[in-house]
């Protein structure tokens, strides 16, 4: 399983080794939002009992707080490794298609200087649905972004469309690609297994109302951004009980850039051009989410 995080403003928290060192160097160590912040006290000073006169000193005056951290956004690109997801008609696959467009969306996120960008693979590899899951959880992400580029069994339909979770789905359409999605687990072998129907059911109802809200607001403003930029799917916000959509803490959407089963919609994703424009639409998305009072903070 891969993960790769970003953030240009944060600490490095990956690094224990670093921070192991500064504090055996320092006597307090403290993590802010913009960095590791290390009181220069050398520990041989506090040995030595010299910290006596560095207590007759005035407490430096505290002129602000420190920055908060920056919403931590999970970009789910579908699919990966021995799950090609849906083939076009030139032989493009969905995975790699799904990818580029995550990691367009990742820069375009991480320039905004807004927000820390996780991945759950950075890279053409198989991650169960319950891996995306947890990955999003482990790593307190305030917003799950699932992006696709499915088929149906109509060729002539096109466009663009957002999904959120629901125990029953909006539409036949859905349900069947619901079902699709729900099924990719097949390609992790014995090893992964899928929750029952019943333990799906369960973890629907696990969903808080506020999660629920947050995802609907979520998908509000991927079709408000892609309204005027991207051709949409009639009735474009559309729900079903998609496993990678279950967080109960989380709001999540999945979005369906287009389908690989029309030509046109395939032939448009596998422009760098269309790709940009997508992932501008929906940093657009994410802007309007996290500009709402009081969204978007989860755990």
């Amino acid at each position: 399983m891969v993960f790769q995080a970003d953030n240009t403003d944060g600490p490095d928290v990956a690094s224990a080794a670093v921070q192991k060192g500064v504090t055996r160097r320092f006597g307090l160590l403290c993590v802010g939002g913009s960095g590791l912040v290390a009181a220069v006290v050398p520990k041989d000073v506090w040995a030595t009992g010299q910290h006596t006169a560095a207590h007759k000193l005035a407490a430096p005056a505290i002129v602000g707080k420190a920055r908060p951290m920056a919403p931590l956004v999970m970009l789910d690109p579908g699919h990966g490794g021995k799950d090609p997801g849906a083939i076009g008609y030139t032989g493009t696959y969905e995975k790699h298609v799904a990818e580029a467009a995550a990691q367009e969306l990742r820069r375009q996120l991480l320039a905004t200087g807004r927000y820390r960008v996780a991945m759950t693979r950075a890279g053409d590899h198989f991650v169960p649905l319950d891996g995306r899951v947890e990955l999003a959880q482990q790593h307190g992400a305030s917003l799950f972004i699932s992006m696709h580029a499915d088929a149906l069994h109509s060729p002539q339909v096109r466009g663009a469309s957002v999904y959120t979770h629901s125990h029953g789905a909006s539409d036949s359409q859905t349900a069947d690609l619901a079902k699709t999605e729900n099924s990719a687990d097949r390609y992790g072998g014995p090893m992964v297994h899928s929750a029952s129907p019943e333990v799906q059911q369960i973890l629907a109802s696990l969903v808080t109302e506020e999660t629920r809200k947050g995802s609907a607001h979520m998908a509000q403003a991927v079709v408000s951004a892609f309204n005027s930029r991207v051709l949409l799917l009639p009735h474009p916000h559309r729900h079903a009980a998609f496993a990678v959509l279950k967080s109960a803490q989380i709001p999540s959407v999945l979005v369906e850039m287009g389908f690989m089963s029309n030509r046109m919609d395939e032939a448009a994703l596998r422009q760098a051009g269309h790709r940009a424009m997508v992932a501008g639409a929906m940093r657009d998305a994410v802007n309007r989410y996290f500009a709402s009072a009081g969204v978007g903070l989860a755990g």
